[in-house]
């Protein structure tokens, strides 16, 4: 009798990563509400701002942990475009007349 066990390549194996996900959203959460309890017994007295501070600090274990699973997914929350600036060699910038200064032309690549 032999094990006829087929192998999942690692990019198809959505159970590991689910695991691997919770298990990180586990982590971060409880690490950053206890880092987030001990900076508001440090800083502060009401109790009112000490739990806004631990939920703040649970708010920012999810969302660190969910950037990292949507990237494990293989996709991202939000694909933002970095700005790609350009400046314009020297020999084509124009004096600005009114004020004595050079005019530095900056291009947007908002691809």
């Amino acid at each position: 009798m032999s094990d006829n066990k087929t192998i999942i390549p690692p990019q198809y194996d959505v159970n590991a990563k689910w695991d691997a996900c919770l298990d990180l959203t586990v982590r971060r959460f409880v690490y950053s509400s206890l880092g987030g309890a001990f900076g508001a017994l440090l800083l502060f007295r009401s109790p009112v701002s000490r739990w806004a501070s631990v939920a703040f600090g649970a708010g920012i274990g999810i969302g660190s942990a969910y950037t990292e699973c949507s990237q494990l997914f293989g996709g991202s929350p939000a694909k933002l475009a970095a700005s790609k600036f350009a400046e314009t060699p020297a020999s084509q910038m124009q004096k600005d007349k009114t004020k004595g200064v050079h005019a530095i032309e900056v291009v947007l690549n908002l691809g």
